[in-house]
């Protein structure tokens, strides 16, 4: 709990997701209110819903596993990165998370999504450009470096966009996770720490010169 005091924006930011989502696994209504819907918000003007989905969740693991992930990266990034600058690493992620899933589904009536996986994985990336080779735990146990950890999860999400074509129903209603959001917020991560802390770049270069040599 020390390390979310000392970080106020994760710490809001999180209480925000659990309050908003907790409230809508009781009113169905607002979950489809929020949700990130592209058709609606081209033919409907609905721009709200670029911010609105990051705040509610399709279940209790889909919002436990996003606020896991926030709570072992966000108050780190928070404290390298500045207030104000963390805020435009989290809701630049998103947005950017957003518009690749709009780009991809702004013709679909039927395409729903929800949740903060692209802003976190925004997050998450920030925090490989600063430690790429710090061990994260796989299941609490597996020690994986970052970076590798990174790749893995990029690749993961392209496979999992690529579930249509294959005939799955990844991203649709009956789904509600944007997997075009992972990659879109790694991306945005990576691009908005580089130019929010430069310094970032030789940080990220001298780990592995210290692996090399």
């Amino acid at each position: 709990m020390e390390r979310l005091l000392q970080a106020p924006i994760t710490l809001a930011l999180l209480l925000s997701n659990l309050g908003v989502s907790l409230y809508a696994f009781t009113d169905p209504s607002l979950l489809r209110e929020l949700s990130f819907r592209p058709h609606r918000i081209r033919t409907h003007r609905e721009g709200y819903r670029f911010l609105t989905a990051g705040f509610v969740h399709a279940s209790g693991t889909h919002l436990a596993f996003n606020m896991i992930t926030f709570y072992f990266f966000g108050p780190l990034l928070e404290g390298i990165l500045g207030i104000g600058a963390f805020l435009l690493l989290y809701f630049g992620s998103e947005l950017a998370a957003h518009a690749l899933t709009f780009a991809a589904h702004r013709d679909d009536p039927n395409y729903s999504a929800v949740g903060a996986s692209g802003a976190i994985s925004g997050v998450v990336f920030a925090f490989c450009v600063f430690f790429p080779l710090r061990n994260l735990y796989l299941f609490f146990a597996l020690p994986i470096p970052a970076v590798l950890f990174a790749f893995g999860y990029v690749f993961g999400s392209i496979y999992a966009m690529g579930g249509d074509s294959r005939g799955g129903a990844r991203g649709s209603v009956g789904d509600w996770i944007a997997h075009e959001a992972h990659v879109g917020g790694a991306l945005a991560g990576v691009a908005l720490t580089i130019l929010l802390e430069p310094r970032s770049v030789q940080v990220f270069l001298e780990s592995f010169r210290q692996l090399l040599g």
